[in-house]
């Protein structure tokens, strides 16, 4: 497959130079202009030695930049390390050092951060600082802009699509580790998807793909309300809609803002909108809600869909957003290690939460390696065939134990725990690494998180189990109220009553202010075990 990031994008620059190909705070910039500063971002990392197989960090926000930097490392045959930027200085140089990072794209914001690791990053061979009006240039540096005046756009060449991609997953626990795929078949994955959700046929060479590309009618327009350093606003916000020659619209803004993503997606006439569950839902529900009281509501007339991966997105919520306007809601799940299944939510047609039709060639298998029969009401791991990742890198021992061949067939278990219904659809019960073990029970969090609530005073939850010396862990659940509202420990746990079984309810309710989660939505575990043992167990 001669697929390729960058090889694909320079044909849609070339076919279509004057359409919008990304929308950031700076302004608009054409399709013909993103390819000239990713080719000149290509010259500036040529110019250092940096090409093919080479890594290059993006220790950036949401921005046009971003997705340049990203442009440009493709363009040498080099592959784009997301950074998060919540690392501590310790977590930056575990990254970038594992990744064998020999290039760090960072914003100015994050110059003194960057200043105070360098000297423990000998790999890295260039340092681009992107100006943000908040540090002057470091003397270490060289600055975005000014190397993209001063280098001519690099020549196009041949590349490899047997070359690594990869993706650094936090995960649950552990440290990051990057999931590893062949360039072009993970290119080609995204394609065949915008084909599928077109119903066109998938091209199989780039002579086709020009003709795929003339096909599409109505290029997305896709706003990512989530940050492109993970892997549901990489892949599913910039990734994929760019493949099909759409644009793309970010905001380097930090945090959720609800009312600024509908006035983003009413300003740009936006038809997709990516979005990472409840997390952002349910707020995104609130200002739509607020906006409808007030009077003025906002302009949803351009959306088609609205897309999530990576945290439950409940069916309540969707309820509510398809009230307020007709949309496709497509819920998909997946993570880094692979994808696995899709939830699709119309006016027409519900859904139940955590439901979801399976992709071909995804089994549950028993923790003794048999495949889970459909309405057996067993519980096993979610494995994924087809399109496997190549294994995390640099490290053989958790690759061996997450990428695992069966009766002949190579299987990806990213963690995640089912049950197979009798129709085929699959049941998402959450991730093994955090479930409790309550009197020989096994309890999943996102389960009874999801229970919790449905209460109408609860706004959030994560649930953690604590060490009990009558059932080894007893279910606590960390739950912030709707400003405004509370409720009595004793009636949130009896109301759960009505979805969960006796075992599975909390015996504990730990009011916070704000339930702590990643930039991307994700639970942040950690954080909630230890607010529940300090608490409850004295820590």
């Amino acid at each position: 497959m001669a697929f390729h990031f960058a090889t694909a994008w320079e044909q849609v620059a070339d076919q279509f130079p004057q359409r919008i190909a990304a929308i950031g705070d700076k302004g608009e910039l054409r399709w013909a202009d993103y390819e000239d500063r990713a080719a000149r971002v290509a010259a500036l990392l040529g110019a250092h030695g940096i090409g093919a197989d080479s890594k290059a960090g993006l220790y950036l926000h949401n921005s046009n930049e971003y997705l340049e930097a990203q442009f440009g490392i493709f363009k040498v045959g080099g592959c784009p390390i997301n950074v998060n930027y919540r690392y501590t200085a310790d977590e930056l140089v575990y990254l970038l050092d594992n990744a064998d990072a020999e290039a760090v794209f960072f914003q100015a914001c994050y110059a003194m951060r960057i200043w105070e690791i360098k000297d423990k990053l000998p790999k890295v061979k260039l340092f681009v600082q992107i100006d943000d009006g908040t540090e002057a240039l470091m003397d270490f540096a060289v600055d975005y802009e000014r190397s993209i005046r001063d280098h001519a756009p690099a020549p196009r060449v041949a590349r490899d699509p047997e070359g690594v991609y990869m993706l650094y997953t936090g995960g649950t626990t552990g440290m990051p580790k990057g999931v590893m795929y062949p360039v072009g078949m993970f290119a080609y994955y995204f394609i065949g998807m915008g084909a599928a959700g077109r119903e066109l046929t998938p091209p199989e060479t780039m002579a086709e793909y020009a003709d795929f590309l003339a096909a599409i009618e109505d290029p997305p327009v896709t706003l990512v309300g989530c940050p492109l350093m993970h892997g549901t606003g990489c892949w599913l916000g910039a990734m994929l809609p760019m493949l099909l020659g759409g644009t793309v619209v970010t905001t380097s803004h930090l945090g959720l803002d609800p009312d600024q993503l509908w006035r983003l997606a009413g300003q740009h006439r936006v038809t997709d909108i990516v979005i990472v569950g409840d997390t952002f839902a349910k707020p995104m529900l609130a200002a739509l809600d607020a906006a409808e009281k007030r009077g003025s509501p906002y302009d949803l007339s351009s959306v088609k869909q609205m897309m999530s991966s990576g945290v439950m997105w409940s069916a309540e919520t969707k309820q509510g957003l398809l009230r307020h306007h007709d949309m496709i809601l497509a819920d998909i799940m997946g993570s880094t290690e692979g994808g696995m299944g899709s939830s699709i939510t119309t006016r027409e047609a519900s859904v139940a939460t955590a439901k979801f039709e399976m992709n071909d060639g995804v089994k549950v298998i028993s923790d003794d390696g048999r495949i889970v029969v459909a309405g057996s009401g067993e519980i096993g791991k979610v494995a994924t065939s087809g399109f496997v990742p190549l294994g995390y890198y640099k490290d053989p021992e958790k690759s061996a134990a997450t990428f695992k061949e069966i009766d002949g067939v190579r299987y990806s278990f990213p963690g995640d725990y089912a049950t197979v219904e009798a129709d085929g659809s699959i049941t998402l019960l959450g991730r093994g690494s955090v479930c409790i073990n309550t009197g020989g029970e096994k309890v999943f969090p996102e389960e009874v998180e999801e229970a919790v609530k449905r209460h109408e005073s609860v706004y959030d939850c994560l649930v953690v189990g604590v060490p009990d010396d009558r059932f080894g862990e007893r279910v606590v659940a960390v739950t912030s109220f709707r400003e405004g509202q509370e409720a009595p420990e004793g009636e949130v746990i009896d109301f759960t009553r009505d979805h969960l079984a006796g075992y599975k309810l909390p015996k504990q309710i730990l009011v916070v202010d704000t339930v702590r989660r990643a930039p991307n939505g994700k639970a942040d575990y950690k954080w909630a075990k230890q607010a529940a043992l300090d608490a409850f167990t004295g820590g």
